[in-house]
């Protein structure tokens, strides 16, 4: 069985079921999300985007476990996030998850490896040496692993972070605009690492941006406006993208 083939017959890597957010309170409060129901498939790449407040972010922090929804559930594969406990969700990021943020969060005393490595360290578990030399290939750092961040320039500090994401071999990754602060170059390496990440090691991801170009690289894009999903794209294009958020804008 193929790779894409596997990746079809899986469940999702992500459920969320009518998953609302409310903060603050009386005449202060403010509906985030609004009954939210969306899937994120095994082995793909899908983009969340939506104007401005559209609720975006928060979606994606209830999805990993980063800010608790007021009802509704999330699944990470078989495990229900809702309810969990401090440090049964500290477990759950630590061994499923994968972060990647628009600030790449580098220790600036470690090596680009030991930066890389830092999860498995911290979970006492040993690397899989034949996925980590895969990983360093696919995001081109064999010639970089020995330099600190500060030698390092931002693509490549941002290179080092999804290396570090992936290597832990997380059932998802949560990308909040992974190129915000790149230029469009080391954006488009970045992305196209994402892209290849997902295509030859079969990882899923989930990446918020404000972004069209970014989003093209996904395999589909699910759009919110207000707090609600209203509708999505397959095989987007930075066209078919911006021609989306324009009429949800409007």
């Amino acid at each position: 069985m193929t790779l894409t083939e596997t990746r079809r017959q899986a469940p999702p890597a992500v459920v969320a079921t009518d998953l609302s957010k409310v903060y603050g309170q009386g005449d202060a409060r403010v509906h985030a999300l609004r009954g939210v129901n969306v899937s994120f498939a095994t082995g793909a790449f899908t983009a969340i985007m939506g104007p401005s407040g559209s609720g975006k972010s928060t979606l994606m922090h209830c999805l990993a476990g980063l800010d608790a929804a007021t009802s509704g559930t999330v699944h990470i594969g078989d495990v229900e996030l809702t309810g969990l406990g401090d440090k049964q969700l500290t477990l759950l990021r630590r061994e499923r998850i994968g972060f990647i943020f628009q600030a790449f969060n580098l220790l600036p005393t470690l090596t680009a490896e030991q930066n890389i490595r830092l999860p498995l360290d911290i979970a006492a578990r040993q690397a899989d040496q034949v996925l980590f030399d895969r990983v360093i290939e696919t995001v081109g750092l064999r010639d970089r692993l020995a330099h600190r961040p500060a030698e390092l320039s931002g693509g490549q500090q941002q290179r080092v972070a999804v290396a570090r994401a992936l290597i832990s071999k997380p059932q998802v990754i949560f990308a909040d605009e992974p190129t915000g602060n790149l230029d469009s170059r080391s954006g488009a390496e970045v992305l196209s690492f994402l892209r290849t990440s997902v295509r030859e090691l079969g990882q899923t991801i989930v990446m918020v941006t404000h972004d069209p170009v970014a989003a093209s690289y996904a395999d589909r894009v699910v759009f919110l406006r207000d707090g609600e999903l209203v509708t999505e794209l397959a095989a987007p294009t930075p066209q078919s993208v911006l021609d989306t958020l324009v009429r949800l804008e409007a």
